[in-house]
């Protein structure tokens, strides 16, 4: 855990090459490259939910209670929606990508002052999980503990540009705002009372990171991924997503779907932890990223996770005779160090977690 198995390749450096064909340690397997048909409807034509934000918490309780019913229907269906109204500034979202695009813009020498570790995976970084020989994904990234404050360390947020510590911060606090409105959305829904998950998540001190992602151009598109098959093992993930090109998938009803993001919309996603907690009533999706020849991609991602050593399991509301526990309680911190170690695994983790599995 203390170092990477293999040296680490910048894939920006790799696409900046000109490079015509992509080495082999990125090449998917058959069936886990983007063209390869899952289920018999590859091609069907869905609309993913995207959901109007702003009567959430209105005045009006018929728009009010119309949100919630759409926030219910998604989380327990797909496992993520699209919001718009969201209260995040639209301005300050155009801000954050722009910071971290000129940070991937730097030269490679500024950037490996940053140069992240398996420990902690903060700062810059190309790979996840330590297994030797394993297939990687065509991305770099950069990865920062935003709460509790404590975990920040202020020596591995980016001096360079000069206004990034600023943004992320600001960014941060307007999206955790956003978060704690989610969460007592999904408390009140599933029937507990308003501050039950953000509370079992550890209240002032639940976790939440930060990991701006950058897709480089890819010579061959069609062999690998940006980011491999796998559900979010922490609580909910706010994505705020490339609109210039399509390319986050999920996977719904055994085939991938294509999510073309509306532009000001941020993505929310479900993590294991909140399936855990809801009993599977709610249920965290696996997505993946696609990347492009034409064009580089940039997203960015806030987790928002349990404190690291509490026992997540299903509140105690959501469980009876006919629907007892599913999953084995477990703290956050066993849990994630399964993704660390290994890497992203579709939803084998979670699904390893349900009791009488073998």
């Amino acid at each position: 855990m203390m170092s990477w198995p293999e040296q680490v390749v910048r894939v920006q450096s790799l696409s900046e090459s000109g490079i015509r064909a992509i080495p082999d340690q990125y090449i998917r397997p058959l069936s886990e490259r983007p063209l390869f048909k899952l289920g018999s409807q590859f091609h069907r034509h869905v609309d993913v939910p995207l959901i109007d934000l702003q009567h959430l918490f209105g005045k009006d309780p018929t728009l009010h209670l119309d949100t919630l019913n759409r926030i219910s229907n998604a989380c327990r269906d797909w496992g993520f929606f699209q919001a718009v109204n969201h209260g995040v500034s639209h301005e300050l979202m155009t801000r954050a990508r722009q910071v971290w695009r000129d940070f991937f813009n730097l030269p490679l020498q500024a950037k490996q002052e940053y140069a992240n570790a398996p420990t902690t995976y903060e700062g810059y970084g190309s790979r996840l999980g330590v297994v030797k020989g394993a297939v990687l994904d065509w991305s770099d990234y950069f990865f920062l503990h935003y709460l509790p404050v404590s975990l920040r360390n202020q020596s591995k947020w980016p001096m360079q540009p000069s206004s990034c510590r600023e943004v992320v911060a600001e960014y941060g606090c307007q999206v955790v705002k956003l978060c704690t409105t989610l969460l007592k959305a999904m408390s009140i829904d599933l029937g507990l009372k308003e501050e039950y998950i953000e509370n079992a998540f550890g209240g002032d001190n639940m976790g939440a990171c930060f990991r701006a992602n950058f897709y480089p151009k890819c010579p061959q598109p069609e062999l690998t991924l940006g980011l491999s098959s796998h559900s979010d093992p922490g609580g909910i993930t706010i994505l705020l997503p490339d609109y210039d090109v399509a390319r986050l998938q999920v996977l719904n009803d055994g085939d991938w779907i294509t999510v073309n993001p509306v532009p000001g919309s941020l993505i929310v996603i479900i993590g294991d932890q909140i399936q855990v907690m809801s009993n599977a009533i709610y249920k965290s999706v696996e997505h993946r990223v696609t990347v492009n020849s034409a064009k580089d991609g940039l997203s960015l991602a806030m987790f928002f996770n349990p404190k690291s050593d509490l026992v997540i399991e299903a509140a105690e509301e959501l469980v009876s005779e006919e629907r007892p526990a599913l999953y084995e309680a477990m703290t956050f911190d066993h849990y994630r160090v399964h993704m660390r170690m290994k890497g992203p695994c579709g939803k084998k983790r979670i699904e390893s977690l349900k009791f009488n599995t073998p």
